[in-house]
């Protein structure tokens, strides 16, 4: 995989690096496409998932040759997880790289704060991974997002809550961020429906050395369930510290992202022992049987050496999206009728599954739910997808 593809960074622009199948005529009369992620800063491992998923649809793409004959180049900015950097993306993939279409960002943070800005100039946003519900509510035409939102993640976590013991109260943890806020405006409103007590509420400022004393509110309020919205540093200190403060729900419970991290259940980037049993809504796993999935994990696992998570398969799928609608309108075409292509795609079968989007540009896309056992990811809802049956109640600290 390595070798079929070329990496080549100083093309003129701060923050690009542009991925192009090795072909013999790579870098003259390509069809560039744009991608905004995070290669550093605080969500880089995510970041870096996204684009180990563009090489391998990258890859894919131009082995068939390309798109009408072309080969595909991608020119990546590193927004380095900060909003106003891929905001400053936007202006130099569009004015400066002459891109007609964009995927990205990865957090809700920064995709929302370049949804103004590709609506301003017309350019089509592809947005792979982020779930914040507010970046398909604009109103703009130019949006189009491929995973599910946070009110299917509330949704989906209450589906297994209700069916699989049916806990009375909960609390919510999360990020301070669009991102972090959206998942509990979405788990608050969906809990009341639900008929379940939300007992507890926390905001947080990411990336602090100490959640302890949240975590002692938390436990004060003696929550059955518990709803984290985080990312992977964070996750990672939170489910530390639940230990060192004994804080024990029945269910550790969360918004995927941190929690559905391939990273997470790891012993040096992520959580380790501390992450089982904890329950995760996920997009996709390689198990997922979606015809590819196994294929795509085989090759992501070849590139990296490591096991996939939902975030790469987002990117690929992201990436596969864009050279359809290109295929149908010619790479030349105008932007608004590369946007209409992508209104009407209807992709019946992908490894990520169906593709097809509504009149918010939003994909009805299916959630799982898994928890961690033994170190591993297993589907645990819904039943016709489940691996195994979930653990519940979680285990006392003092018990493992």
């Amino acid at each position: 995989m390595r070798r079929l593809l070329c990496l080549l960074a100083g093309v003129g622009l701060t923050g690009m690096v542009v991925l192009a199948g090795c072909h013999k005529d790579a870098g003259s009369g390509n069809i560039k496409i744009g991608v905004i992620t995070s290669l550093t800063g605080s969500q880089s491992a995510f970041g870096q998932a996204h684009k180990a998923g563009y090489q391998i649809a990258l890859e894919e793409i131009n082995a068939k040759g390309g798109i009408n004959g072309k080969p595909v180049e991608l020119s990546i900015y590193d927004d380095q997880s900060k909003p106003d950097q891929a905001v400053q993306g936007v202006s130099k993939l569009v004015d400066q790289n002459r891109v007609k279409l964009i995927l990205g960002s990865y957090s809700s943070e920064s995709t929302r704060a370049i949804v103004p800005v590709v609506t301003q100039k017309q350019i089509p946003l592809i947005m792979p991974t982020s779930v914040a519900d507010n970046v398909v509510e604009t109103g703009s035409q130019w949006v189009f997002r491929i995973c599910a939102g946070s009110g299917s993640y509330a949704s989906a976590t209450l589906d297994f809550l209700k069916n699989n013991g049916n806990p009375k109260t909960l609390a919510i943890v999360y990020e301070n961020t669009n991102f972090g806020q959206s998942n509990a405006k979405s788990m608050t409103a969906a809990a009341q429906t639900a008929g379940i007590n939300l007992v507890d509420s926390e905001a947080y400022q990411a990336s602090s050395p100490d959640y302890k004393a949240l975590l002692q509110r938390v436990k004060s309020k003696n929550p059955d369930a518990i709803y984290f919205a985080s990312y992977l540093l964070d996750a990672g200190t939170l489910m530390r510290q639940s230990e060192q403060v004994n804080l024990n729900p029945k269910y550790y419970t969360s918004a995927g992202t941190g929690f559905a991290a391939a990273e997470f259940p790891s012993e040096t980037k992520g959580a380790g022992k501390y992450a089982e049993y904890t329950l995760s809504v996920s997009q996709w796993l390689p198990s997922a049987k979606w015809s590819g999935s196994k294929e795509f994990d085989e090759k992501y696992t070849k590139l990296t050496g490591g096991h996939p998570a939902y975030h790469a398969m987002e990117a690929y799928a992201a990436l596969l999206v864009a050279a359809e609608a290109l295929k149908k309108t010619g790479p030349d075409a105008a932007p608004t009728a590369i946007r209409d292509a992508i209104h009407n795609i209807d992709i019946p079968e992908t490894p990520f599954g169906p593709i097809k989007f509504d009149a918010r540009g939003q994909n009805a896309h299916p959630l799982l739910v898994t928890q961690i056992q033994g170190g591993q990811y297993k589907v645990v809802w819904p039943l016709e997808a489940a691996q195994a049956k979930p653990i519940i109640p979680a285990p006392e600290w003092s018990k493992r």
